[in-house]
C-alpha cells in the first residue's frame, strides 16, 4: 500500500472514477430497461388504433364527402368544391333551421337558470329536499321516445294542457300548440327544458356540495346573507361546471333531434339542424350536402367552445 495515497499501487481514486463513469455511460441499456420504456406504448397501441379507425378516418371521409355530390349509393363521387357550403348559407330552407336553433339556445339558458336556482336552494338545509331532488331529476331518467309521446298527447287539441287551461278559466289562451308555426318551437323547446333541467341540476348540486362547509360557517360569522354567499362563494366555486354546462347547452341546442322528430317529424317549421341533415341524407339522397351540414355543425360547436374558453378561461379558483 502506498503511504501517500493509501491505495494499492499508489493509484488515486479520483483517477479511476472518470474512467468508470465513461464506461457506464457507453454501456447499452439493459433489456429490462428497454422493455419498461416500450410497454406503455404497447398498451396505447390498441386504443389508438381504434380511435384512428373509428373516429379520425370517418371524420376525414366526412370532409371529403362534403365537397362532392355523392348520393350515398353511386360509386362515383364528383368533386364540386364548396358548392354544398354555399347552398347551406344561401338557401332559405337551410337558413330556417338556424332560426329554429335559436329557440333551443334560449331554452338552454332558461334551463341552466332554473337548474342553478334549484341547486342553490336545495344545497342549504331545506324541508323535503331529497323529495324535490328526486322530482327534479326524474325526467332525466325517462327515455326520449316516451317523453315525445307523452308531450304529443299533452299538446294536442283538447289535450292535457288545454283541459288544464279550461279548468282555471284561461281557455282563451288555447292555441294549436303543435300546428301553429309561431308556437310550435316554443312548445318543443319547453319540453326540452323539462327534460334536461334535472341533468344540469345534478351537475350544479354536486359542484356546490364540494365547496368546503367552513366557508359557509365563516360567511355566517361575518354576517353574510344567502345572496352574498351565492355571489362570493357558490358562483366562483362552480365556475368550471357553469362553463362546461354552457358548452353542453350550445352543442345540445344545435343537435336537437329526438323531441321534435317524435312529436312533429319536423313539420310546421319545427325542423332542426339534425332533422334537416338526416332528411337530406336518407330522404333526398344528398349525402354530400348532408356531410357539409355535419361539418358546419362541428365547426360551429368548435367556434363556440373557443369563444367560451376565451371569455371564461379555466383559471384556478381560490376561495380562501
Amino acid at each position: 500500500m502506498s503511504p501517500v495515497t493509501g491505495t494499492t499501487g499508489g493509484v488515486l481514486p479520483t483517477a479511476v472514477a472518470p474512467r468508470e463513469a465513461v464506461e457506464k455511460k457507453t454501456t447499452p441499456p439493459r433489456k429490462g430497461v428497454r422493455q419498461r420504456k416500450i410497454t406503455p406504448y404497447l398498451f396505447l397501441l390498441v386504443p389508438l388504433a381504434f380511435l384512428l379507425v373509428f373516429t379520425y378516418v370517418p371524420a376525414v371521409n366526412l370532409f371529403w364527402y362534403s365537397v362532392t355530390d355523392w348520393d350515398g349509393i353511386d360509386l362515383t363521387k364528383n368533386f364540386i368544391g364548396i358548392q354544398n357550403y354555399i347552398d347551406i348559407f344561401t338557401k332559405p330552407e337551410f337558413l330556417r333551421v338556424f332560426v329554429v336553433s335559436l329557440y333551443y339556445i334560449v331554452a338552454s339558458f332558461l334551463q341552466m337558470g332554473f337548474a342553478l336556482y334549484f341547486a342553490t336552494v336545495l344545497s342549504f338545509s331545506t324541508r323535503l329536499r331529497n323529495l324535490f331532488k328526486g322530482i327534479l331529476f326524474f325526467p332525466t331518467l325517462l327515455n326520449g321516445v316516451a317523453i315525445g309521446l307523452m308531450f304529443l298527447y299533452f299538446f294536442q287539441p283538447n289535450g292535457t294542457l288545454d283541459s288544464v287551461l279550461k279548468i282555471v278559466g284561461l281557455q282563451q289562451l288555447t292555441v294549436q300548440w303543435l300546428g301553429n308555426p309561431d308556437v310550435v318551437n316554443i312548445s318543443l323547446a319547453s319540453t326540452s327544458i323539462w327534460r334536461y333541467t334535472g341533468l344540469s341540476f345534478i351537475l350544479f348540486l354536486g359542484a356546490i356540495q364540494s365547496i368546503p362547509a367552513s366557508l359557509y360557517e365563516a360567511a355566517d360569522l361575518d354576517g353574510a346573507n344567502k345572496i352574498q354567499q351565492f355571489r362570493f362563494i357558490i358562483l366562483p366555486g362552480i365556475k368550471r361546471i357553469i362553463s362546461l354546462s354552457f358548452i353542453l347547452a350550445i352543442s345540445g341546442s344545435l343537435s336537437v333531434f329526438e323531441i321534435p322528430f317524435i312529436i312533429t317529424g319536423g313539420t310546421n317549421g319545427s325542423s332542426t339542424f339534425v332533422i334537416k341533415t338526416i332528411q337530406q341524407a336518407f330522404t333526398y339522397r344528398q349525402v354530400g350536402l348532408a356531410s357539409a351540414m355535419a361539418v358546419v355543425l362541428l365547426i360551429i360547436v368548435l367556434i363556440v367552445t373557443y369563444i367560451q374558453r376565451k371569455l371564461v378561461p379555466d383559471d384556478e379558483v381560490n376561495l380562501t
